[in-house]
């Protein structure tokens, strides 16, 4: 019997192995006749030279994937163990760059699910993103966004979201209608700084190339030659999201985010965006991302809180 030492750090174990060590189990179901011990910042892998030999081979493939993207998915895992990771995700691994942003930085899609969003909007004008916090899919639909008007596929882009309180009340906040709604616009504001130099970002938001505002602002206008992102579309009634989707004029592609886990209308007030995934299932022209807490690209720790609170 051999054995082999393979040091991983505790916040490395959590990306790969996954809640609970789920990854870990899989991989001593794939590997039955090694010995897998984790423990501290320590993988002992116990075997013959044959079967530790096959394992390091996965192995050095399970690093290359969580060195690039921080994380190792249950799919990504398995589509390793059966030598099928080329075959499903070399694309991804090779393509998922999006565009390149402020001082250089690479914005790239993270998951599997986020690069279907890409490939979805490439093909249809709608999209649908639903997932958990964290997942990515308002960042990913942002890029998606810039690199349209990079690329002058559109002449403006449009982000907007329902100005719903979440346990708080707008009238006690100070200032005007702009400052009071634009800590509910912020997460968009922070992507958008990520991707185009500060000054560059200013010219757009006053030469209204780039527009955020609350949903209500959109009622009456058609949206041409534009991409189009309404966020947290969770908290819209069915009124308010149809009034949204028939915005859309020639050349525009809209994408819809929302995570329905989280809808803080009243109580009496059913969520438009419950209705529309219903409503729109295998609609042609029309695509449905779900996203889940595998695509979670924030501390690994939301991941179990994910869980937990599910």
């Amino acid at each position: 019997m051999q054995q082999k030492k393979i040091n991983i750090s505790r916040s490395s174990q959590l990306e790969i192995f996954g809640d609970k060590n789920q990854n870990l189990d899989s991989l001593k179901i794939y590997y039955p006749k090694l010995k897998l011990i984790l423990r501290d910042e320590e993988l002992k892998v116990i075997g013959d030279d044959k079967n530790i030999k096959i394992f390091l081979e996965s192995w050095s493939t399970i690093e290359n994937h969580h060195s690039k993207f921080g994380s190792l998915s249950v799919i990504v895992l398995k589509s390793i163990l059966e030598n099928k990771y080329h075959l499903e995700i070399t694309k991804f691994v090779k393509d998922n760059v999006l565009l390149y942003g402020n001082k250089g930085r690479i914005i790239r899609s993270r998951s599997l699910n986020q690069f279907n969003m890409v490939n979805s909007i490439d093909n249809d004008d709608l999209l649908f993103a639903v997932g958990p916090a964290g997942s990515g899919k308002t960042y990913t639909a942002v890029a998606l966004a810039v690199k349209a008007l990079k690329e002058k596929r559109v002449r403006k882009i449009i982000l907007t979201r329902p100005a719903v309180e979440a346990g708080e009340n707008l009238g006690f906040l100070p200032g005007d209608l702009k400052e009071k709604l634009d800590p509910y616009l912020q997460p968009l504001y922070d992507a958008l700084g990520d991707m185009i130099p500060a000054s560059k970002l200013t010219e757009y938001l006053e030469d209204k190339v780039i527009q955020i505002a609350p949903l209500g602002f959109m009622r009456g206008r058609t949206l041409d030659n534009a991409f189009v992102i309404l966020d947290e579309a969770q908290n819209t009634t069915e009124a308010q999201l149809k009034m949204f989707l028939t915005r859309m004029g020639k050349s525009a592609k809209f994408i819809v985010t929302g995570d329905i886990t989280q809808v803080d209308l009243p109580k009496h007030q059913k969520s438009g965006l419950k209705l529309a995934l219903d409503l729109f299932k295998n609609q042609k022209g029309i695509s449905i991302v779900k996203l889940n807490e595998e695509d979670v690209v924030r501390h690994p720790l939301v991941k179990i809180i994910i869980k937990v609170f599910k």
